[in-house]
């Protein structure tokens, strides 16, 4: 057997595989939809199959008519969005100017700041409501924002900052000697460069607030106030009460803005993960 055949049976055999782990993947989600279109209120059952056989659509009518999904929506859409911008307005001028200037203490901040972000959020979840308490921010957004863009503001300052180290400084200097000012370096050539890797941070932070209920649930109390990840808690079906088709439904129309952002960001990905590496 020639070279060349080798390789392509190696090629095919690869490409099963990954196309097997694709297909496992998407289980989880075909199970889910198939619960979703089930009239009848159940998970598995002696006669389950991936079609039900009696199938409906009003479990999603259900999610929107019954549940306030759209509330959870808006205060999901407030929450990221609010994060995103103060997060990207923080960690992209800090990025910037831990990576292009050199002042005392700059190592150490830098290793401290990586150092709380290693830590796991639940961690400090008593400390974080204890804080927030006194000053009435729990059961607002106003608190969960505080706590948000704390993480990703971290987040958002190391994966830039690794990005901004690979430009060369030559670029920089060169406009410079052009009669380029300070600002119109960074905001024409620095971030039109850095493209990417802000699409990335982005799309990372808003998965982050998107998915995050652990603090959801916790700092809110009401249903009015809950987010989408707070709310889909919520609706998790018992032996005595809820409804899985139903929770199946509003967990696929909770995913669906995020992969609709993710589709849209999606040229971006590659080169923005590879370029973001952490550097010091």
């Amino acid at each position: 057997m020639s070279k060349k055949n080798k390789q392509r049976i190696r090629l095919i055999i690869v490409n099963l595989f990954f196309i097997l782990v694709c297909f496992g993947v998407l289980i989880p989600i075909l199970y889910a939809f198939s619960v979703s279109l089930n009239a009848e209120n159940s998970l598995l059952g002696a006669n389950f199959s991936f079609l039900p056989k009696r199938m409906t659509l009003q479990n999603y009518k259900a999610v929107f008519t019954e549940k306030p999904i759209l509330l959870w929506f808006r205060n999901s859409m407030i929450l990221a969005v609010t994060t995103l911008v103060i997060s990207l307005g923080t960690g992209i001028p800090a990025a910037y100017a831990f990576s292009r200037k050199r002042f005392p203490g700059r190592k150490l901040i830098l290793k401290i700041l990586i150092l709380l972000y290693a830590f796991p959020s639940l961690l400090s979840m008593m400390a974080l409501y204890k804080l927030l308490s006194p000053m009435g921010l729990i059961n607002t957004k106003t608190g969960l924002i505080i706590v948000y863009t704390g993480t990703m503001a971290v987040f958002a300052l190391w994966n830039m900052k690794g990005y901004f180290d690979t430009i060369p400084v030559e670029i920089e200097e060169a406009a410079r000697i052009d009669g380029a000012t300070q600002f119109r370096l960074v905001t024409g050539i620095v971030l039109p460069l850095a493209k990417p890797t802000i699409a990335v941070t982005a799309m990372m932070i808003l998965v982050y607030v998107w998915n995050e209920y652990i603090f959801a649930i916790n700092f809110m109390t009401g249903s009015d106030t809950y987010t989408l990840a707070a709310g889909l808690y919520s609706l998790q079906a018992t032996e005595m009460s809820g409804s899985w088709p139903v929770f199946s439904a509003a967990s696929l129309v909770v995913s669906l803005p995020i992969l609709i952002v993710f589709f849209a960001l999606q040229k971006n990905m590659t080169t923005g993960l590879t370029s973001g590496g952490v550097k010091g």
